[in-house]
C-alpha cells in the first residue's frame, strides 16, 4: 500500500501541474504511464485519473473563492451581479465543449487517442504559442515606438505640453499592453468572447492539445490580456471538469464495482496532491506571466513533444496508448 500511495502521489503532482500550465496533461501523463503503473484494475484506473481532477478544480475554488462567490457578505449587490455575470460567462463559454464532447468523445478517443496524435499537438501548439508571442512582441514594440515618437512631437510643438510627454514616457509600456489587449479584466470577458474561447476549448479534445493552452490562445487572439485568459481557463475548467469527474464515478458505482482498501486510499493521495499540486501550479502561472509571456512553455511543448514521439518509437509501441 505504500508503495502505491507513492505512485499514487507522484501522479497526483504531474496531474496538479500539468493542468494548468499550458503544456498538456495528456502528454505528460502518457510517459507517467510507461514508469509508474498503479496496481488497480482497469475500471478504477480509468475512474482515478478523472477524479483526481476535482482536487485541482478545489484548488481554483480556494484560490478565488472570494471572486467567484456571489453571496459574499462582503460584495456590494453591482459585485455580486457582476459575479452573477462572470459565472454566465462561464456557462457560455463550456457550450460548444459540451456539445462536441458528448458527440464526438467517444469517436476521437478511437482515432485520435495515441501517442504520435499527442506529440503532433505538443509540437504545433508550442510553435502557435512561440509565433503568437513573437508577433505580439513585435506589435507592441511598434506602439511603443510610436507612442515615443508621439511624445517628442508633443515636447517640440507645444512645449507646455512637457509635462504630459514625461507622464506618456512613464506609461509608455502599460499603454502597449493595454493596445495589445482590449480586454484586461476576465469581468470585462462579454458573451461573443466567451463563446469563442469556448470554440478554442473544443480543440482540446483532441489529445495532446491542452485545455488550458488551447483556450489561453483563444482567449489572447480574442483580445484577452494573459491574466484575463488564464483566469478565464480556470474557472472554465470548474464545470466541465467537476461534470466529468462526476459521470465517470456514477458510471462506476452503476457498474456495482467497489473499490478495495488500496484503491481508496490511492485515489484519496491522489486528490490531496493534485490539489496541492495545483495551488502552487496556479499560483506560479500567474505570478509568472505578470512579467512574462507564453513563449518559454512554447519550447517546453515541442521538447517533450520530440520526447514523446522518440520515446514510443524507440518501443515499437505503434503509437497507440493503452
Amino acid at each position: 500500500m505504500i508503495l502505491e500511495a507513492l505512485k499514487a502521489l507522484f501522479i497526483g503532482i504531474v496531474e496538479g501541474v500539468t493542468e494548468w500550465l499550458p503544456i498538456s496533461s495528456t502528454g505528460h501523463m502518457i510517459l507517467v504511464d510507461e514508469f509508474v503503473k498503479l496496481d488497480v484494475s482497469d475500471q478504477f484506473l480509468a475512474l482515478f485519473l478523472v477524479v483526481i481532477q476535482l482536487g485541482a478544480i478545489m484548488a481554483v475554488i480556494l484560490l478565488y473563492f472570494h471572486k467567484l462567490n456571489p453571496f459574499s457578505p462582503k460584495k456590494t449587490a453591482a459585485e455580486k451581479r457582476g459575479t452573477w455575470r462572470l459565472w454566465g460567462m462561464v456557462a457560455i463559454g463550456c457550450i460548444p465543449a459540451a456539445i462536441v464532447g458528448l458527440l464526438l468523445d467517444d469517436w476521437v478517443n478511437e482515432h485520435f487517442y495515441n501517442a504520435y496524435t499527442v506529440a503532433i499537438m505538443l509540437v504545433l501548439y508550442g510553435v502557435i504559442f512561440i509565433v503568437m508571442e513573437c508577433r505580439n512582441r513585435k506589435r507592441a514594440l511598434r506602439l511603443m515606438e510610436a507612442g515615443e515618437n508621439l511624445e517628442e512631437r508633443l515636447a517640440l510643438e507645444a512645449p507646455v505640453h512637457g509635462r504630459h510627454a514625461r507622464v506618456e514616457r512613464e506609461h509608455t509600456e502599460v499603454e502597449a499592453e493595454e493596445a495589445l489587449f482590449k480586454i484586461r479584466d476576465v469581468d470585462d470577458i462579454n458573451w461573443k468572447t466567451a463563446l469563442k474561447i469556448g470554440c478554442f476549448q473544443v480543440l482540446a479534445i483532441i489529445p495532446g492539445t491542452s485545455r488550458s493552452g488551447a483556450t489561453i490562445i483563444g482567449g489572447m487572439l480574442c483580445g484577452c490580456s494573459r491574466t484575463a485568459a488564464a483566469e478565464y481557463t480556470f474557472f472554465l475548467a470548474i464545470p466541465i471538469m467537476f461534470g466529468w469527474g462526476v459521470v465517470k464515478a456514477a458510471k462506476f458505482l452503476m457498474e456495482g464495482l467497489v473499490m478495495t482498501q488500496t484503491e481508496i486510499m490511492v485515489l484519496v493521495v491522489g486528490i490531496i496532491s493534485a490539489f496541492i499540486m495545483s495551488v502552487v501550479a496556479i499560483r506560479f502561472l500567474m505570478g509568472y506571466i505578470k512579467k512574462n509571456d507564453f513563449t518559454a512553455f512554447g519550447v517546453y511543448r515541442i521538447i517533450v513533444g520530440i520526447v514523446v514521439l522518440a520515446f514510443f518509437t524507440v518501443q515499437g509501441a505503434g503509437f497507440v496508448i493503452q
